[in-house]
């Protein structure tokens, strides 16, 4: 608000500015912080631009809580030191319900009584120190040691969300987190790798860099955001309890997180945080865990603080994404194509909420990027369901003693020498009939992506292979429940189940057997494209290279491995002995009329709700659409359900239309 001025300004200039002054922070507090606009950002900028004119004119009439100080332009020589006038503390770390309890014990044994308390996200930002005089926002400093900060007042200034003028003129000290939007971050780091710039970590690292730079225009182009969740000290003395403080935070025009509760009891503390694990990505914000608090401020007064912590509050922290640990060997995998992938057996760690102590290493290629060494310390990542993968190498820990890996020329799974595939990265192995792919394929064919037999699964089809009972898979359906009584572990009844479970898929689709035979290239979908082309299994055994080419979604690759695989005299014969077995169904692809995913590409990420990942799959070909495991710029849809991971990111990325299950189930309707 403009104050009066002994400055020759006309009034009517100084009372326009007054009005465009207070009307601007009025429509910045209901966009920026409530996201309630009222008026355009045309009109909002046409306003800016006329009190930035009014201003030029009459210095005299910028004020330092005026809406044009937000938008940056000063080149600072650097920050000066702040010392906080309150002591800055942050919260001991907890990882598990069972951490969280002896907290909450702790508690209860010095109270004496079991206490309620405020859950708060964590979010994973940089925390500011906000000192305001009389409504007036005088300082902003960094954490800093706890004690010594940096002033970096110019630069929050241009945070919009912080209000530079309270609602009521008071003397109060705040605390909150800065954080980068994700969208923005994507943005920021996509500029600074055109220009050839090193890229920013993640948003907490670019909201920390970007409240440090110099140049304040600068920082006022990154669209940093706030929220204010406590109280240091205020005038008059602050609220009696914890969530009327954060109540008594947006009265002032602060912007505070709204995903807060109070709880009455540890129970409800742990069902918010299991509530916002799996969905915490879904926000625009880095959310790393829950901060837990006492509600009553006499409590917390009483519980008071260790030498570095207070006792009241804890921050229950999130599963980790990403976690180090040490590479303890690394051994070879064979696939049941006969592929051989190179994977790291790791020092357990727990990490996205399970122990894990392997993760892929892709190839060999792969291992030569990142220059991973048997006894590395290495930075692991995994996100949901996705495998575990080394992100990175951390050099500096090396003591000199780790051991390069080099890919062996023979391979006893193999049952003899490996090959680099021409052209690719991988290895395969040279003898593609060794036990180890033979009981994968195996597998692979019974399993719920291939013919579905139930009770197949790997352990029973090794221990049928061992008791040579069966060899192909075609043998299968030649089982007698008498064979299955001799194996260990079954009775008259599994026998029984076990058999019928096979009889029900003595017919099976074209796609599905495609699927199941384990042809190189050849994946679900792709087998889905080729049985609604060619309709008929016998078709398939006799097409063409070319003709083959001519199906979507066919490439040359996928054409000439099938026809060697179809050509093969051994898979011939196992065929013919396969199909006197079953039938197979003709299958067409159904394109329904007007159907909202015809010749559309849709990939699916996430834990979905109201049906399984196949179901999903299955009602989009139904509606003539094509199912990826990856997004690329030929994909039309991507379906997040829970907790979705990569994909989500690189769709926003690209910019490829994003869907929420329930927008996905209304398409379908």
């Amino acid at each position: 608000m403009v104050k009066s001025s002994k400055s020759a300004a006309p009034k009517d200039a100084y009372e326009r500015a007054k009005k465009l002054q207070e009307l601007l922070s009025y429509h910045g507090h209901r966009y920026y912080v409530l996201d309630q606009p009222e008026i355009s950002d045309a009109a909002y900028d046409a306003l800016m631009q006329e009190l930035l004119g009014i201003e030029k004119n009459y210095p005299s009439l910028q004020t330092s809580d005026s809406p044009t100080q937000r938008v940056g332009g000063k080149i600072l020589e650097k920050f000066e030191k702040i010392t906080h006038v309150v002591s800055q503390w942050s919260f001991d770390n907890v990882f598990s319900e069972e951490e969280f309890g002896q907290f909450s014990e702790r508690v209860c044994k010095i109270m004496g009584k079991e206490s309620a308390y405020v859950c708060e996200l964590k979010i994973d930002g940089f925390k500011i120190v906000l000192t305001y005089t009389k409504g007036l926002l005088v300082s902003a400093g960094t954490r800093g040691d706890g004690v010594i900060g940096e002033n970096v007042t110019e630069n929050i200034r241009t945070i919009r969300s912080i209000p530079l003028r309270l609602t009521k003129p008071i003397d109060c000290i705040v605390e909150g987190e800065i954080w980068l939007p994700k969208n923005e971050f994507a943005r920021i780091n996509k500029e600074r790798a055109k220009e050839g710039l090193p890229v920013f970590a993640n948003p907490r690292n670019a909201a920390a860099g970007s409240v440090r730079q110099l140049d304040t225009s600068e920082v006022a182009k990154r669209k940093l955001d706030c929220f204010v969740y406590d109280i240091a000290r205020i005038e008059g003395g602050a609220p009696t309890t914890q969530f009327n403080e954060l109540t008594l935070l947006e009265e002032l025009g602060f912007q505070v997180n709204p995903h807060r509760r109070l709880c009455k009891n540890i129970s409800e503390v742990v069902a918010y945080w299991e509530n916002w694990t799996p969905k915490r990505d879904k926000e625009p914000y880095l959310i790393d865990g829950v901060v837990i608090k006492v509600n009553d401020r006499k409590d917390q007064e009483r519980l008071g603080y260790t030498a570095k912590s207070p006792r009241f509050g804890v921050a229950y922290k999130f599963p980790a994404e990403e976690a180090t640990t040490i590479v303890e060997d690394i051994q070879l995998q064979v696939g049941r194509t006969g592929v051989v992938t190179p994977v790291a057996h790791l020092r357990p760690v727990r990490i996205a909420g399970s122990l894990v102590s392997r993760a892929t290493l892709h190839n060999e290629d792969q291992i030569a990027k990142l220059d991973v060494r048997i006894g590395d310390t290495v930075i692991l990542r995994k996100a949901g369901d996705v495998i575990p993968e080394v992100l990175r190498v951390l050099i500096d820990l090396r003591t000199g003693k780790e051991k390069k890996y080099k890919f062996p020329e023979y391979v006893e799974a193999c049952g003899g020498p490996i090959e680099r595939i021409p052209g690719m990265a991988a290895y395969r192995c040279v003898d593609k009939n060794s036990f180890t792919q033979l009981r994968r394929r195996m597998a692979y064919f019974t399993s719920k992506g291939a013919l579905n037999i139930e009770g197949l699964g790997p352990k029973i089809v090794e221990a049928l292979m061992k008791a040579e009972l069966v060899s192909s898979p075609d043998d299968f359906f030649t089982l007698k429940k008498g064979d299955l009584l001799h194996l260990e572990g079954f009775a008259e009844k599994s026998a029984d189940n076990l058999i019928a479970s096979i009889d029900e898929r003595r017919k099976v689709t074209l796609s599905r057997l495609l699927t199941a035979l384990s042809i190189e290239h050849v994946g679900e979908e792709t087998a889905i494209d080729i049985a609604a082309a060619l309709c008929t299994i016998e078709k398939v055994m006799g097409a063409t290279e070319a003709e083959l080419i001519e199906i979507d979604g066919v490439g040359e690759i996928v054409a000439h491995s099938l026809v060697v695989w179809m050509k093969n005299s051994e898979h011939k014969s196992m065929l013919k002995r396969l199909l006197s077995q079953v039938t197979v169904l003709a299958e067409k692809k159904r394109i329904l009329k007007n159907a909202p995913f015809a010749g559309k590409g849709v990939v699916l990420t996430g834990g979905l709700t109201s049906m399984t990942r196949d179901e999903a799959k299955a009602m989009v070909r139904e509606q003539g659409g094509k199912v990826s495991s990856s997004v690329s710029k030929e994909t039309d849809y991507v379906v997040a359900g829970e907790d979705a991971g990569s994909k989500l990111d690189a769709a926003k990325k690209l910019g490829v239309t994003i869907l929420t299950e329930q927008q996905f189930l209304k398409m379908l309707k």
